[in-house]
């Protein structure tokens, strides 16, 4: 019996987004010097901004990454002047990270890099269908969510 996996939910949304990451990924190398890894913490940061920084162990656990990984990529972006590590004020073991100006600039061309990609994903569909699309997966996400907070 064939099985037809490529029809079933969950390998569509995982490898919808494997491949999706893989085009993101490679543009932005090429197009910005950036790995898809590192705009995703820049994203992580910014949608921080103007709250508690978060540590290096918050932005692992966002980014489902290790807690080495996102050291590495820390380190490498701190180099390259994006971010900086501030001791925490409650625990001396935590480095909090903060954004620095010069990264804003980087997320913004991410932004419309993943924007472009965006309109080429989704070429064909209607407004309306990406409305739906949309809503659809937000609902999934929840349910996923809630999955997780049990």
């Amino acid at each position: 019996m064939k099985i037809r996996i490529a029809e079933r939910f969950g390998f569509l949304v995982s490898d919808t987004g494997r491949l999706y990451g893989r085009v993101f990924d490679q543009r932005a190398r090429q197009q910005l010097g950036l790995s898809l890894a590192q705009c995703r913490l820049l994203g992580a940061l910014a949608a921080h901004e103007g709250e508690k920084p978060l540590s290096q162990a918050e932005l692992a656990d966002k980014l489902d990454l290790t807690p080495m990984g996102v050291a590495t990529l820390c380190d490498r972006m701190q180099a390259a002047g994006w971010l900086r590590r501030v001791p925490s004020a409650t625990d001396r073991r935590v480095n909090e990270i903060e954004l620095l100006e010069p990264a804003f600039a980087a997320l913004k061309s991410a932004m419309a890099l993943g924007d472009e990609l965006q309109q080429q994903a989704q070429q064909g569909l209607s407004p309306e269908e990406d409305a739906q699309l949309r809503a659809l997966l937000g609902k999934v996400h929840g349910n996923l969510a809630s999955l997780l907070s049990r």
